[in-house]
């Protein structure tokens, strides 16, 4: 029987169907020998006894003539229960409602074979999971005697199933959600399999245009030609796990720093599968590592160049005094000097003496301790009226260029050291440039923030940039480039004093140096000087020598010093008196009231110049007082040259600048 069936409405009197059906079965099955009896039998037994599985029959039209162990344990219902009521019994309402008890039949017929899960219904009205497989019962000559029906409760297995399948929707969710990582995976060729929203917000893809694209296409092109993205994947499946940082390229084609980790993927067989491999965007980070590392090396730099300008003050400060000894004892040579012929030895002696004390003044200026005779100026009216000499410093083969803004700015400068730091920087860039180039001397003003130039506050400056188109310096080379006596030319050719004057002069001026350099391209050496609206008071000094009837106490803790100074003030025409410390010095101002001069070094131990300076004007009002030192008054934590009866010099001075200072006191 091969066409449909019609299934009857089930019946209320079960016991009249069972006995019909029986009937139908004995008519219809003939007569079996007695060993397959005994076989059938010991089927029947075996089948009752089954528990894991609920096995049953059914007549053609659905109602069950047989139950075993296994479906009154699954299903609740005794054999007395539910021999004749109709299988749809165990459906849900909904499955009912729709016609599915008849249509598994249906199925089974077409088909030979019906399998199915869904909900059934037990006894108590609770559901459970269940594998159902329905199968059509023949006779031998081929009529459709009824139904076998296995259902096996397999709700823990959904469950389970149910359970993974949330898991990895939440796993599938919380990856889609994650938008600071590019989480994706690839197959085991590097191709792309899917995407999260983090790899599109970083990347720049969406899921269509990346899915089933090699993930090499994320790479630089230097490092798809060093096959990086190979040995990355290769290093994945021999360790487990690769781990790197490097550029990767986004969809408009910027880069940024990423930090990338490679897991492999086996399965329980140790089979690679694939790859996992989560991106982030570290570009931030990196710039913030940069920046540090750029702060610490400034800060270094910064500590490296106080701690050679105090050593390098000090030895300046400690030279000057013996030069001091040596130009002060040539000047009173000069003077007593008859014959020619030691004249000339002298004039040499003084040469030599004038190179070291410029020497020691370039020391200073790199401490920041050089005295310095500072005024308003406008830089394009001072850098314009030395411009010649610029030039001359030049060479033909050298195109020189002058560009100034339009009403730039005064600042406070010593204009003689300023033309020498701009002289010296012309030196440099032409040297730079031995087959000849450009060189640009800009001057502008500038706006700029807090720390916008390192250690400068915010405020108005003027720029004056000094650039060339020369060879440039290496890195190495321009971390070095203001230390004092460092140099990359030839013994002989430099002191390495230059840029170190520059800086020195820049700094005490309260501006900031910065240096730019590329190989091959040129340097471009930048003085920001701060803008100044004030009107400092000018000073001019007299040439006369000074008259030679009056008293002088001379005072140094230095007794060469002391001893030059005593016989220059002679020389002068003064009555000297000398002390070697300040309380020794006030003693004799005491006792000698009429002293006309007081001359004395500024840092000696016990009472200083200053100190011993303001006791002597108490002691004796009117007298006039000299200040000495190697250190710029500035530099002494003082403003005695503000006083107008103070007057300061510098060591190593001259018999003819003290007779400056004094005729004009």
């Amino acid at each position: 029987m091969h066409g449909s069936v019609e299934l009857p409405a089930i019946r209320s009197d079960s016991r009249s169907f069972t006995q019909a059906s029986q009937k139908a079965l004995m008519e219809a099955t003939p007569p079996t020998p007695v060993p397959d009896m005994v076989d059938a039998d010991r089927l029947r037994h075996f089948v009752a006894n089954i528990s894991d599985y609920a096995i049953y029959t059914l007549t053609p039209e659905g109602y069950i003539n047989s139950w075993n162990n296994g479906a009154q344990r699954f299903k609740g219902y005794t054999p007395e229960e539910i021999i004749g009521q109709h299988f749809s019994l165990f459906y849900t309402d909904e499955d009912r409602a729709n016609g599915k008890p008849a249509r598994n039949l249906r199925t089974a017929l077409e088909q030979g074979k019906f399998e199915d899960e869904g909900w059934r219904v037990r006894k108590d009205g609770t559901r459970f999971w269940a594998n159902v497989v329905v199968d059509p019962i023949r006779d031998d000559d081929g009529k459709l005697i009824g139904f076998a029906k296995i259902t096996r409760d397999i709700t823990e297995r959904k469950q389970a199933q149910e359970a993974l399948l949330a898991s990895e929707e939440r796993f599938r969710l919380l990856v889609q959600s994650v938008t600071d990582y590019a989480i994706f995976m690839l197959s085991p060729e590097g191709v792309v399999i899917n995407w999260n929203a983090g790899a599109e917000r970083i990347k720049g893809y969406t899921h269509d245009e990346i899915v089933g694209s090699h993930f090499s296409r994320f790479y630089t092109d230097e490092d798809r030609a060093a096959g990086i993205p190979a040995r990355g994947l290769a290093a994945a499946t021999r360790e487990g796990r690769f781990e790197i940082e490097g550029w990767r390229v986004r969809k408009d084609g910027t880069r940024f720093w990423a930090h990338v980790v490679i897991d492999a993927i086996r399965n329980d067989m140790g089979d690679l599968v694939g790859f996992a491999k989560i991106t982030r965007d570290v570009t931030e980070r990196r710039q913030a590592a940069e920046a540090l590392e750029r702060t610490r090396e400034a800060l270094f730099q910064s500590q490296k160049l106080e701690a050679l300008g105090k050593l390098t003050g000090g030895v300046a400060h400690d030279f000057n005094n013996l030069l001091g000894v040596i130009v002060t004892g040539l000047e009173i040579l000069v003077r007593q000097a008859h014959d020619p012929s030691i004249a000339k030895v002298v004039d040499s002696m003084q040469r030599a003496a004038s190179s070291g004390a410029k020497l020691t003044q370039q020391l200073l200026s790199f401490a920041r301790q050089q005295p310095l005779r500072q005024d308003r100026y406008n830089l394009a009216r001072l850098i314009g009226g030395f411009e010649a000499v610029l030039r001359r410093a030049c060479d033909e083969t050298i195109a020189f260029q002058l560009t100034f803004a339009p009403e730039l700015k005064p600042v406070l400068i010593d204009a003689t050291q300023f033309e020498t730091a701009l002289l010296n920087l012309v030196s440099n860039a032409r040297d730079a440039m031995p087959g000849g180039g450009t060189l640009t001397i800009s001057a502008e003003n500038v706006r700029l923030a807090q720390n916008q130039i390192a250690n400068l506050a915010a405020g108005e400056y003027v720029k004056v940039s000094v650039r060339d188109t020369g060879s440039g310096m290496p890195s190495d080379v321009m971390a070095r480039a203001i230390e004092p006596f460092f140099t990359t030319k030839e013994i002989g050719k430099g002191t390495g004093m230059g840029l170190s004057q520059v800086y020195g002069l820049v700094q005490q001026s309260g501006g900031e140096l910065t240096l730019e350099s590329e190989i091959g391209k040129g340097t471009d050496v930048s003085m920001y000087l701060p803008v100044n609206q004030g009107v400092p008071a000018g000073e001019t000094a007299s040439t006369e020598d000074a008259a030679g009837s009056e008293k002088a106490l001379v005072v140094d803790d230095q007794p060469d010093v002391l001893a030059m100074a005593l016989k220059l003030f002679q020389t002068l025409g003064y009555e000297v008196l000398s002390a070697n410390n300040g309380r020794d010095a006030v003693e004799i101002l005491k006792r000698t009231p009429d002293i006309d001069v007081l001359f004395t070094d500024v840092l000696m131990p016990g009472m200083d110049g200053v100190s011993l300076a303001r006791e002597a004007d108490s002691l004796i009002p009117g007298i006039k007082i000299i200040l000495a030192s190697g250190f710029p008054a500035p530099a002494l934590g003082k403003e005695e040259d503000g006083d107008p009866h103070y007057a300061f010099v510098n060591k190593p001075y001259r018999l003819a600048e003290i007779a400056k200072i004094l005729r004009k006191a």
